[in-house]
Protein backbone atom coordinates (compact mmCIF):
# COMPACT_ATOMS: atom_id res chain seq x y z
CA UNK A 1 0.00 0.00 0.00
CA UNK A 2 0.99 3.13 -1.09
CA UNK A 3 0.73 5.20 2.42
CA UNK A 4 3.81 3.22 3.98
CA UNK A 5 6.04 4.21 1.87
CA UNK A 6 6.01 7.27 3.54
CA UNK A 7 6.48 5.57 6.91
CA UNK A 8 9.98 5.08 6.54
CA UNK A 9 12.36 7.26 8.05
CA UNK A 10 15.85 7.17 7.85
CA UNK A 11 18.30 6.17 11.36
CA UNK A 12 18.89 10.36 10.71
CA UNK A 13 20.77 9.63 14.20
CA UNK A 14 22.98 13.13 14.72
CA UNK A 15 26.53 12.03 15.12
CA UNK A 16 29.26 9.12 14.48
CA UNK A 17 31.81 7.31 16.29
CA UNK A 18 35.62 7.01 15.96
CA UNK A 19 34.44 4.66 13.16
CA UNK A 20 32.67 7.99 11.71
CA UNK A 21 30.06 6.01 10.54
CA UNK A 22 27.53 8.16 8.14
CA UNK A 23 23.84 8.90 9.44
CA UNK A 24 22.92 7.47 5.88
CA UNK A 25 24.79 3.90 5.76
CA UNK A 26 22.17 1.89 8.09
CA UNK A 27 19.88 1.86 4.10
CA UNK A 28 23.09 0.58 2.71
CA UNK A 29 24.23 -2.29 5.29
CA UNK A 30 23.47 -5.86 3.84
CA UNK A 31 21.30 -8.10 5.89
CA UNK A 32 24.05 -9.37 8.71
CA UNK A 33 25.34 -6.02 9.55
CA UNK A 34 21.54 -5.03 9.97
CA UNK A 35 21.06 -7.91 12.24
CA UNK A 36 24.16 -6.97 13.98
CA UNK A 37 23.81 -3.16 14.34
CA UNK A 38 20.47 -2.70 14.93
CA UNK A 39 20.64 -4.71 18.33
CA UNK A 40 23.86 -2.12 18.88
CA UNK A 41 23.76 1.05 17.75
CA UNK A 42 25.49 2.42 19.93
CA UNK A 43 28.47 1.23 18.88
CA UNK A 44 28.12 2.86 15.24
CA UNK A 45 26.61 6.11 16.89
CA UNK A 46 27.01 8.54 19.93
CA UNK A 47 23.70 8.03 22.45
CA UNK A 48 22.47 8.75 25.40
CA UNK A 49 21.08 6.75 28.50
CA UNK A 50 17.54 6.45 29.40
CA UNK A 51 17.61 5.43 32.87
CA UNK A 52 15.22 3.14 33.71
CA UNK A 53 13.72 2.57 36.83
CA UNK A 54 11.76 -0.43 39.23
CA UNK A 55 10.76 -2.99 36.61
CA UNK A 56 6.61 -2.18 35.86
CA UNK A 57 5.35 -6.23 35.62
CA UNK A 58 3.65 -7.61 32.81
CA UNK A 59 2.14 -11.07 34.34
CA UNK A 60 1.75 -13.83 31.92
CA UNK A 61 -1.77 -14.19 30.28
CA UNK A 62 -3.63 -16.82 27.95
CA UNK A 63 -1.57 -17.72 25.30
CA UNK A 64 -2.79 -16.91 21.43
CA UNK A 65 -1.58 -18.16 18.48
CA UNK A 66 -2.30 -15.74 15.45
CA UNK A 67 -2.66 -17.26 12.26
CA UNK A 68 -2.20 -15.38 9.09
CA UNK A 69 -4.58 -14.71 6.18
CA UNK A 70 -3.01 -16.83 4.06
CA UNK A 71 -2.80 -19.68 6.88
CA UNK A 72 1.07 -18.30 7.60
CA UNK A 73 2.13 -19.58 10.94
CA UNK A 74 3.96 -17.19 13.38
CA UNK A 75 7.14 -19.22 13.13
CA UNK A 76 6.75 -18.80 9.44
CA UNK A 77 6.01 -15.13 9.19
CA UNK A 78 8.87 -14.42 11.81
CA UNK A 79 11.32 -15.78 9.53
CA UNK A 80 10.29 -14.63 6.68
CA UNK A 81 10.49 -11.06 7.59
CA UNK A 82 13.32 -11.35 9.84
CA UNK A 83 11.70 -10.57 12.98
CA UNK A 84 13.80 -10.19 16.00
CA UNK A 85 10.79 -10.01 18.36
CA UNK A 86 7.05 -9.81 19.20
CA UNK A 87 4.86 -9.34 22.27
CA UNK A 88 1.39 -9.06 22.61
CA UNK A 89 -0.15 -7.29 25.89
CA UNK A 90 -3.78 -7.30 26.67
CA UNK A 91 -4.96 -6.06 29.91
CA UNK A 92 -1.37 -5.03 31.06
CA UNK A 93 -1.13 -9.02 30.42
CA UNK A 94 1.26 -10.74 28.19
CA UNK A 95 -0.33 -13.25 25.65
CA UNK A 96 2.55 -13.51 23.18
CA UNK A 97 6.31 -13.05 23.77
CA UNK A 98 8.14 -14.04 20.99
CA UNK A 99 12.10 -13.99 19.77
CA UNK A 100 14.31 -14.66 17.00
CA UNK A 101 17.11 -13.20 15.32
CA UNK A 102 19.54 -14.52 18.24
CA UNK A 103 17.41 -11.68 20.26
CA UNK A 104 16.33 -11.85 23.68
CA UNK A 105 14.39 -10.33 26.57
CA UNK A 106 17.30 -8.47 27.16
CA UNK A 107 17.98 -7.56 23.56
CA UNK A 108 17.98 -3.91 23.00
CA UNK A 109 16.84 -3.01 19.46
CA UNK A 110 16.39 0.17 17.26
CA UNK A 111 13.24 2.25 16.58
CA UNK A 112 13.83 4.18 13.98
CA UNK A 113 10.47 6.01 13.33
CA UNK A 114 8.50 4.52 16.73
CA UNK A 115 10.76 7.12 17.92
CA UNK A 116 8.93 9.74 16.46
CA UNK A 117 5.97 8.57 19.00
CA UNK A 118 8.16 8.94 22.18
CA UNK A 119 8.40 12.45 21.09
CA UNK A 120 5.35 13.28 20.86
CA UNK A 121 4.76 12.23 24.26
CA UNK A 122 7.36 14.15 25.67
CA UNK A 123 5.92 17.26 24.26
CA UNK A 124 2.75 16.25 25.78
CA UNK A 125 4.72 16.11 29.05
CA UNK A 126 6.09 19.80 28.50
CA UNK A 127 2.59 21.12 27.89
CA UNK A 128 1.64 19.82 31.10
CA UNK A 129 4.69 21.01 33.10
CA UNK A 130 4.12 24.33 31.19
CA UNK A 131 7.77 24.31 29.40
CA UNK A 132 5.51 24.15 26.41
CA UNK A 133 2.82 26.93 26.65
CA UNK A 134 1.00 25.82 23.94
CA UNK A 135 0.78 23.78 20.62
CA UNK A 136 -0.14 27.30 19.09
CA UNK A 137 3.19 28.72 19.66
CA UNK A 138 4.96 29.91 16.88
CA UNK A 139 7.78 27.56 16.46
CA UNK A 140 10.55 30.16 16.38
CA UNK A 141 9.22 31.10 20.19
CA UNK A 142 11.48 27.97 20.97
CA UNK A 143 13.76 27.63 18.13
CA UNK A 144 14.28 31.14 17.19
CA UNK A 145 17.04 30.81 14.18
CA UNK A 146 14.53 29.50 12.36
CA UNK A 147 12.74 33.20 12.25
CA UNK A 148 14.18 34.45 9.13
CA UNK A 149 12.84 32.08 6.77
CA UNK A 150 9.48 29.61 6.04
CA UNK A 151 9.03 28.47 9.89
CA UNK A 152 8.48 31.87 11.01
CA UNK A 153 4.87 31.35 10.62
CA UNK A 154 4.83 27.73 11.63
CA UNK A 155 2.94 26.76 15.16
CA UNK A 156 4.55 23.38 17.32
CA UNK A 157 1.03 22.01 16.14
CA UNK A 158 1.51 22.24 12.16
CA UNK A 159 4.73 20.49 13.10
CA UNK A 160 3.58 17.82 15.02
CA UNK A 161 0.87 17.04 12.10
CA UNK A 162 3.45 17.72 9.61
CA UNK A 163 1.40 19.98 7.93
CA UNK A 164 4.11 23.09 8.20
CA UNK A 165 3.73 23.95 4.39
CA UNK A 166 7.64 23.95 3.75
CA UNK A 167 9.39 22.09 0.62
CA UNK A 168 10.73 18.85 1.59
CA UNK A 169 11.63 15.54 -0.59
CA UNK A 170 11.93 12.66 1.55
CA UNK A 171 12.87 10.26 -0.91
CA UNK A 172 15.44 7.72 0.50
CA UNK A 173 16.65 6.60 -2.97
CA UNK A 174 17.59 10.09 -3.99
CA UNK A 175 20.78 11.09 -2.54
CA UNK A 176 20.30 14.55 -2.83
CA UNK A 177 16.99 15.17 -1.48
CA UNK A 178 16.60 16.54 2.03
CA UNK A 179 16.16 13.48 3.88
CA UNK A 180 19.48 12.21 2.55
CA UNK A 181 21.27 15.63 3.12
CA UNK A 182 19.71 17.34 6.63
CA UNK A 183 22.90 16.22 8.60
CA UNK A 184 26.18 16.61 5.86
CA UNK A 185 25.66 20.20 6.17
CA UNK A 186 28.26 23.17 7.24
CA UNK A 187 28.09 23.27 11.24
CA UNK A 188 27.41 26.95 12.77
CA UNK A 189 29.00 27.38 16.05
CA UNK A 190 26.32 27.06 18.95
CA UNK A 191 23.87 25.97 16.60
CA UNK A 192 22.59 22.38 15.84
CA UNK A 193 23.56 21.21 12.18
CA UNK A 194 19.56 20.57 11.79
CA UNK A 195 18.79 23.75 12.64
CA UNK A 196 21.40 24.98 10.25
CA UNK A 197 20.26 23.15 7.33
CA UNK A 198 16.49 23.46 7.72
CA UNK A 199 16.00 27.22 8.25
CA UNK A 200 16.71 28.56 4.68
CA UNK A 201 14.36 25.57 3.32
CA UNK A 202 11.53 27.30 1.23
CA UNK A 203 7.41 27.63 1.36
CA UNK A 204 5.41 25.17 -1.02
CA UNK A 205 1.94 25.58 1.03
CA UNK A 206 0.50 27.45 3.64
CA UNK A 207 0.95 26.29 6.71
CA UNK A 208 -1.62 23.92 7.80
CA UNK A 209 -3.16 23.63 4.30
CA UNK A 210 -1.04 20.11 3.34
CA UNK A 211 0.36 17.35 5.12
CA UNK A 212 3.62 15.72 3.77
CA UNK A 213 5.92 13.37 5.97
CA UNK A 214 9.09 14.78 7.18
CA UNK A 215 11.60 12.92 9.61
CA UNK A 216 13.15 16.60 9.72
CA UNK A 217 10.12 18.31 11.30
CA UNK A 218 10.34 15.56 14.08
CA UNK A 219 13.99 16.42 14.68
CA UNK A 220 13.36 19.39 15.19
CA UNK A 221 10.11 19.07 17.64
CA UNK A 222 13.16 17.10 19.81
CA UNK A 223 14.71 20.19 19.74
CA UNK A 224 11.97 22.38 20.55
CA UNK A 225 11.63 19.69 23.89
CA UNK A 226 15.26 20.62 24.26
CA UNK A 227 15.14 23.56 24.34
CA UNK A 228 11.79 24.14 26.59
CA UNK A 229 12.96 21.67 29.21
CA UNK A 230 16.84 22.24 29.35
CA UNK A 231 16.75 18.81 29.21
CA UNK A 232 17.94 16.03 26.68
CA UNK A 233 15.27 14.05 25.32
CA UNK A 234 16.89 10.93 26.91
CA UNK A 235 16.71 13.10 30.61
CA UNK A 236 13.35 13.90 29.86
CA UNK A 237 12.04 10.72 28.82
CA UNK A 238 13.72 8.89 32.03
CA UNK A 239 12.45 11.36 34.58
CA UNK A 240 8.64 11.36 33.18
CA UNK A 241 7.77 7.72 31.77
CA UNK A 242 11.32 5.41 32.10
CA UNK A 243 11.99 5.63 35.71
CA UNK A 244 8.12 6.41 37.04
CA UNK A 245 6.48 4.15 34.90
CA UNK A 246 8.91 1.27 35.48
CA UNK A 247 10.52 0.26 32.48
CA UNK A 248 12.77 -2.72 32.92
CA UNK A 249 16.09 -2.13 31.09
CA UNK A 250 18.04 1.25 30.17
CA UNK A 251 17.37 2.48 26.81
CA UNK A 252 19.38 4.90 24.80
CA UNK A 253 18.74 8.03 22.45
CA UNK A 254 21.21 8.32 19.46
CA UNK A 255 22.80 11.45 19.17
CA UNK A 256 25.45 14.32 17.35
CA UNK A 257 28.58 13.26 18.80
CA UNK A 258 29.17 17.14 17.54
CA UNK A 259 26.66 19.13 18.95
CA UNK A 260 25.03 16.44 21.22
CA UNK A 261 21.33 17.18 19.84
CA UNK A 262 19.22 14.04 19.51
CA UNK A 263 17.34 12.99 16.54
CA UNK A 264 13.52 13.39 17.52
CA UNK A 265 12.50 11.52 14.80
CA UNK A 266 14.75 8.30 15.16
CA UNK A 267 17.19 6.37 17.23
CA UNK A 268 15.62 5.16 20.13
CA UNK A 269 16.67 1.42 21.07
CA UNK A 270 15.01 -0.86 24.00
CA UNK A 271 14.13 -3.61 25.21
CA UNK A 272 10.79 -5.72 23.50
CA UNK A 273 9.34 -5.35 27.21
CA UNK A 274 10.02 -1.32 27.58
CA UNK A 275 8.68 -0.89 24.33
CA UNK A 276 5.17 -2.56 25.02
CA UNK A 277 5.23 -0.68 28.63
CA UNK A 278 5.13 2.35 26.43
CA UNK A 279 2.31 0.88 24.84
CA UNK A 280 0.36 -0.35 28.20
CA UNK A 281 1.98 3.64 29.50
CA UNK A 282 -0.45 4.97 26.84
CA UNK A 283 -3.58 2.49 27.65
CA UNK A 284 -2.96 3.24 31.39
CA UNK A 285 -3.82 7.08 30.51
CA UNK A 286 -0.59 8.00 31.05
CA UNK A 287 -0.05 7.56 34.54
CA UNK A 288 2.93 7.00 35.76
CA UNK A 289 4.17 6.72 39.61
CA UNK A 290 0.87 7.17 40.51
CA UNK A 291 0.76 10.76 38.67
CA UNK A 292 -0.64 12.22 35.56
CA UNK A 293 2.00 13.10 32.99
CA UNK A 294 0.96 14.40 30.08
CA UNK A 295 -1.32 17.20 29.91
CA UNK A 296 -4.97 16.98 30.21
CA UNK A 297 -6.41 15.59 27.08
CA UNK A 298 -3.32 15.15 25.38
CA UNK A 299 -3.60 11.52 24.51
CA UNK A 300 -7.21 11.49 22.87
CA UNK A 301 -5.75 14.79 20.90
CA UNK A 302 -2.19 12.94 20.04
CA UNK A 303 -3.49 10.04 19.02
CA UNK A 304 -7.08 11.24 16.52
CA UNK A 305 -6.47 12.11 12.80
CA UNK A 306 -5.74 15.58 12.55
CA UNK A 307 -4.48 15.35 8.79
CA UNK A 308 -5.67 13.24 5.65
CA UNK A 309 -2.95 11.36 4.50
CA UNK A 310 -4.96 10.06 1.75
CA UNK A 311 -5.79 6.60 2.85
CA UNK A 312 -9.28 5.88 3.53
CA UNK A 313 -9.86 4.86 7.09
CA UNK A 314 -6.03 6.14 8.35
CA UNK A 315 -4.80 9.31 8.83
CA UNK A 316 -2.22 11.20 11.26
CA UNK A 317 -2.48 12.68 14.69
CA UNK A 318 0.44 13.80 16.80
CA UNK A 319 3.63 11.81 15.34
CA UNK A 320 1.30 8.83 15.19
CA UNK A 321 -0.77 6.65 12.50
CA UNK A 322 -4.08 6.55 13.06
CA UNK A 323 -7.07 4.40 12.06
CA UNK A 324 -9.94 5.18 12.24
CA UNK A 325 -11.03 3.02 14.99
CA UNK A 326 -9.25 4.25 17.55
CA UNK A 327 -5.96 2.16 17.10
CA UNK A 328 -2.67 4.17 16.57
CA UNK A 329 0.62 3.63 16.11
CA UNK A 330 4.44 4.24 15.56
CA UNK A 331 6.19 2.91 12.55
CA UNK A 332 9.64 2.61 11.59
CA UNK A 333 11.11 1.19 8.89
CA UNK A 334 12.87 -2.17 8.52
CA UNK A 335 9.48 -3.31 10.46
CA UNK A 336 9.20 -2.10 13.70
CA UNK A 337 6.06 -1.34 15.11
CA UNK A 338 4.23 -0.40 18.25
CA UNK A 339 0.48 -0.81 17.51
CA UNK A 340 -1.80 -0.22 20.62
CA UNK A 341 -5.97 -0.92 19.87
CA UNK A 342 -7.90 0.74 23.03
CA UNK A 343 -10.64 -0.53 22.19
CA UNK A 344 -9.24 -4.37 22.89
CA UNK A 345 -6.98 -2.88 25.83
CA UNK A 346 -4.11 -4.02 23.29
CA UNK A 347 -0.51 -3.64 22.49
CA UNK A 348 1.72 -5.18 19.58
CA UNK A 349 5.13 -4.78 19.49
CA UNK A 350 7.17 -5.90 16.45
CA UNK A 351 10.92 -5.33 16.17
CA UNK A 352 12.42 -6.80 12.74
CA UNK A 353 15.24 -6.45 9.87
CA UNK A 354 13.65 -6.21 6.96
CA UNK A 355 15.59 -6.72 3.90
CA UNK A 356 14.60 -3.63 2.73
CA UNK A 357 13.53 -0.11 4.86
CA UNK A 358 9.96 -0.76 3.24
CA UNK A 359 7.91 -1.61 0.35
CA UNK A 360 4.14 -2.90 0.26
CA UNK A 361 4.96 -7.10 0.17
CA UNK A 362 7.04 -6.08 3.43
CA UNK A 363 3.81 -4.19 4.79
CA UNK A 364 0.78 -6.04 4.03
CA UNK A 365 2.61 -9.05 5.80
CA UNK A 366 2.87 -6.66 9.46
CA UNK A 367 -0.72 -5.64 8.63
CA UNK A 368 -1.94 -9.56 8.09
CA UNK A 369 -0.01 -9.90 11.70
CA UNK A 370 -1.88 -7.42 13.06
CA UNK A 371 -5.05 -8.51 11.73
CA UNK A 372 -4.26 -12.15 13.16
CA UNK A 373 -3.52 -10.87 16.60
CA UNK A 374 -6.60 -9.28 16.78
CA UNK A 375 -8.15 -11.88 15.55
CA UNK A 376 -7.09 -14.63 18.21
CA UNK A 377 -7.66 -11.91 20.69
CA UNK A 378 -11.20 -11.58 19.79
CA UNK A 379 -11.62 -15.16 19.45
CA UNK A 380 -11.88 -15.11 23.40
CA UNK A 381 -13.62 -12.03 23.98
Amino acid sequence: MKCFLITACLVLVAGCTAQHARRTDVLFWNQPQREANFRAMETQYASNVVTHGVAHSLPPGKPIAPVLDDGTTLDAYMAAHHVAGIMVLQDGKVRLERYGLGAGAKTRWTSFSVAKSFTSTLVGAALRDGSIQSLDDKVVRYIPELGAGAYRDVTVRQLLTMTSGVRWNEDYSDPHSDVAQMYEGRRVPGEPLLVTYMAPLPREFAPGERWVYKTGETDLIGILVNRATHKTLAAYLSEKVWKPYGMASDALWLKDDVDGTEAGGSGVSATLGDYARLGQFLLDGGMAGGRAVLADGWLADATKKHADIGVPGRGYGYQWWTWDSGAFAGIGIFGQLLHVDPARHLVIVQLAAWPVATDDAQARARGDFVRAVTRAVDADR
